[in-house]
């Protein structure tokens, strides 16, 4: 049975028993990235941004639940999840490198808290893109991605997850910003205010912004300083 709860800050929760979906691809979308297509149950609700918590269908894994962010549109077919891994951790991504297709994962509750309230400036770190992936999806369906901006932090080019689409679907709007490395046309270093203050026309916007969380406080510790109200900012909660 399905159940909606409607949180105190207006974001749709929709709370179900768990799904076992069959993985019909998994390839590499960069050297350490993911991408992950699956069945999708019957009925499975979802708003572009939103996240379920995961775990891998094989024994000893199916406690070890971690979220993940939908990246396809709600209405497919199929979903879609787009995973940073970290072979290092030796933990639930390690084990995804590992799956093929026909593998099982489990998904859990759909939440989250970022939904596009309305143009304005995306701040992305590294993997924090996929919410707004799915979200710039879901613009470019309905034909009003342009009038949107990204600032997207990375270490390295390679590190970029879908530039190329990123850069059909935002133009000039798309600007990166490399920490660990210096390339033509790609801004060096961190996000700061004053890069901000480069960067932004205009600051009544809604500010989208999502990422590690020392780069997360430090965008929303800008914004501050710049102007930009609580009311404005689109963060997890």
């Amino acid at each position: 049975m399905r159940r909606k709860v409607l949180l105190k800050n207006d974001i749709l929760v929709h709370t179900m028993e768990s799904h076992i979906v069959k993985i019909r691809s998994i390839k590499k979308v960069t050297h350490d990235v993911l991408g992950i297509i699956l069945d999708k149950p019957a009925n499975y609700l979802f708003t572009p941004g939103q996240a379920t918590e995961v775990a891998i269908n094989k024994e000893g894994w199916t406690g070890e639940k971690r979220p993940f962010t939908f990246t396809n549109l709600p209405g497919d077919d199929h979903l879609e999840f787009t995973i940073k891994t970290y072979p290092s951790h030796k933990g639930v991504t390690n084990e995804l490198l590992k799956l093929v297709p026909g593998d099982e994962l489990i998904l859990h509750d759909v939440w989250g808290a970022i939904s596009y309230k309305g143009p304005g400036v995306f701040i992305a770190g590294g993997a924090g893109i996929t919410p707004f992936l799915a979200i710039f999806r879901y613009l470019r369906s309905i034909n009003k991605a342009r009038g949107n901006q990204l600032i997207f932090a990375n270490k390295t080019r390679a590190d970029i997850i879908c530039e190329k689409e990123l850069k059909e679907l935002l133009g000039d709007a798309l600007i990166n910003i490399l920490s660990d490395e210096t390339q033509a046309g790609y801004e060096q270093g961190m996000i700061t205010e004053n890069f901000l203050r480069k960067y932004i026309t205009g600051f009544d916007l809604f500010f989208y912004v999502c990422g590690p969380p020392p780069m997360m406080n430090a965008v929303q510790k800008s914004l501050a300083s710049l102007g930009v109200g609580n009311n404005s900012v689109v963060v997890e909660i």
